[in-house]
């Protein structure tokens, strides 16, 4: 009998050789100790057609490539028509109607406070968590990255940036000056984040800025395109301006360019192996150019402004090598999908509008439903599902047999026109309660005092120009006000202080005279100070490669004006700078007032 039971403990003890480490990495996922790394690639305003990969010969773009061959490609995956939408989309899981984001300035951008990001769920599991460029969700805290799960940011929380050389940032709220181009800036931060968390999972996301407009490149990029013949071309009766599309796939190759330095150290550090790796681009092409034939472009809610490129690889979680998933998907499929792969559980209990689609990824999806995806923006709203898609004015089109949507089949299907017809009406119904909604009532203060952060900017874009005063082009984002001449004239920014206290007024000015009086008030709180010195730097003449659109501002170097401290109670209103006197012929031109907390 004691035999017998030595030899049953003999044989669970060698069980247990085998058994222990299955039960460790069974439960690795639970304690975060063999969950992957994830880097994040996000382009602005890259097409569908701006890859090699996709059958572009006017360019090269192998790193980016190397993304599609060695994992997925997600054939059909829907963004939104223009920036902050797409990312409000992919960092919360959720339609950006329902998110609060519904325009790219002037506030509008912002995504919700009660909204829960991808980075909150990881930091909340263990993770380090860094942004890396153009964030275009909320600049104040706390709307600001740090406030939102990322643990590190360095970039600009802008929609688009008036600098591309040596640009003016900030990192983790203090402003900073980059170094050499913005792409290759940001991704020498997130390499160096990289490596600095390399011995504990972490999530690099990295939203670049370019392709995007003002259109400037390094020198060493655009000499290749300079002079070269553009071979694939807009689909005719799209105005294509060559120069235009030889800048963009310029900024593409140097995209691709800096990818590569990523994908390099990742395979030096010997992560590449457990790291999920996602490239996408968050609408569709910013200019007419070659995009595969599709219809639209940035701003349309039609194939070509809403579909992007998307390429998944994770060599070690069983996503194989050349992968295509010809299901539609989308950015709001994003978040589900990362926690399903990672084994986070996502933080907040708001229903998600995205799929998990790891199934599809690692080939095991054996039923996988048709599903509706929606693209809304500017009152324009499109369907789409596998076969169909119905535009914003109520056409329909067989995206199988007509991928550039030449020809209407509404009336020869009615029964699918209906339906998706009526699919939009619940949706809108669902996506903002019934109620139309004015512009205008959906405004919300800017948020100012937070102890945890206690330097809030409020840029130019987020004020309110009056009188003769106006802003230096159309755009919002990177404009600054011009024009201020008269005592009349005044700027207003609406914002709710949160924390009462003293506040020090820092204001970047330009002046090409000086001795102007100037005055700050909220709610009868006043400060006054005087514009000095003189500052009129001429607008940067170097940094645009062609000339950029008329409705992007020029820039030039702004300098701090110390206006003084002042008081402010806690509260809403209407924070004003105006002027008192004005000995010369204007006061200055503005490009933001800072107000910081004093301890």
């Amino acid at each position: 009998m004691r035999a017998k039971t030595e030899t049953v403990w003999t044989n669970l003890a060698s069980l247990r050789l085998y058994f222990v480490p299955l039960i460790f990495l069974l439960c690795a996922n639970s304690y975060g100790a063999e969950r992957p790394n994830i880097v994040i690639f996000l382009a602005d305003d890259s097409g569908w057609g701006d890859y090699s990969v996709n059958g572009n010969s006017n360019l090269r773009t192998p790193n980016i490539d190397s993304i599609a061959r060695a994992g997925a490609v997600l054939d059909r995956f829907y963004v939104c028509a223009v920036c902050a939408p797409t990312r409000a989309e992919f960092l919360t899981g959720r339609y950006h109607l329902r998110s609060g984001v519904r325009g790219v300035s002037t506030g509008l951008e912002r995504l919700n406070l009660d909204e829960k990001t991808i980075a909150d769920a990881l930091k909340a599991a263990g993770y380090a968590t860094g942004a890396f460029g153009k964030w275009h969700n909320g600049s104040q805290w706390p709307y600001h990255p740090n406030a939102r799960g990322f643990g590190e940011y360095y970039g600009f929380t802008s929609g688009h940036w008036g600098e591309y050389f040596d640009a003016p940032l900030e990192h983790n709220g203090q402003p900073v000056r980059g170094k050499g181009f913005v792409a290759d800036d940001f991704t020498g931060h997130a390499i160096a984040f990289i490596e600095k968390h390399k011995a504990k999972p972490f999530f690099c996301y990295v939203p670049f800025n370019t392709p995007h407009s003002p259109w400037a490149v390094p020198t060493e990029f655009w000499q290749r395109f300079k002079v070269n013949p553009i071979a694939l071309r807009a689909k005719p009766g799209d105005a294509e301006d060559l120069d235009q599309t030889r800048c963009a796939l310029a900024m593409m190759e140097n995209l691709d360019w800096n990818i590569g330095r990523v994908l390099k150290r990742l395979d030096e550090l010997k992560l590449a192996e457990n790291t999920i790796v996602i490239y996408f681009s968050d609408n569709g092409p910013n200019s007419w150019r070659w995009n595969g034939g599709m219809k639209g472009r940035k701003g349309s809610t039609d194939e070509g402004g809403v579909r992007s490129a998307c390429f998944i690889r994770w060599p070690g979680g069983g996503i194989q090598a050349g992968t295509v998933v010809s299901k539609i998907t989308g950015a709001i499929d994003l978040l589900p999908t990362l926690c399903a792969m990672t084994g986070v559980k996502r933080v907040g209990d708001k229903p998600l509008d995205g799929r998990d689609v790891s199934p599809l990824l690692r080939g095991k999806a054996e039923d996988w439903p048709d599903r509706l995806i929606i693209s809304s923006w500017a009152n324009k709203v499109s369907a789409r599902t596998q076969q169909y898609r119905l535009d914003s004015a109520g056409a329909l089109f067989d995206m199988a047999a007509d991928p550039g949507q030449k020809h209407n089949i509404a009336q020869v299907k009615p029964d699918i026109t209906a339906k998706m017809r009526g699919a939009i009406t619940d949706w809108q119904k669902d996506v903002t309660g019934g109620v139309v909604q004015n512009v205008a009532d959906l405004l919300r203060p800017f948020p100012v005092g937070y102890a945890e952060f206690p330097m809030t900017p409020l840029p130019a874009r987020d004020g309110v120009p009056h009188g003769a005063i106006k802003r230096s082009a159309p755009a919002p984002n990177s404009s600054y006000f011009v024009n201020w001449k008269t005592t009349d004239d005044k700027m207003t920014w609406d914002i709710a202080v949160n924390t009462t206290g003293d506040y020090d007024v820092t204001i970047l000015y330009t002046a090409a005279d000086a001795g102007a009086k100037i005055e700050l008030g909220f709610n009868g709180s006043k400060l006054a100070g005087k514009v000095a010195p003189a500052w009129n730097p001429p607008l940067y003449a170097n940094q645009d490669t062609i000339a950029r659109p008329p409705a992007e501002s020029q820039m030039k170097e702004f300098r701090p004006l110390q206006l003084g401290t002042m008081r402010l109670g806690k509260g809403r209103g209407l924070l004003t700078l105006q002027a008192l006197e004005i000995p010369g012929a204007s006061v200055m031109d503005v490009r933001q007032v800072t107000l910081t907390l004093k301890k």
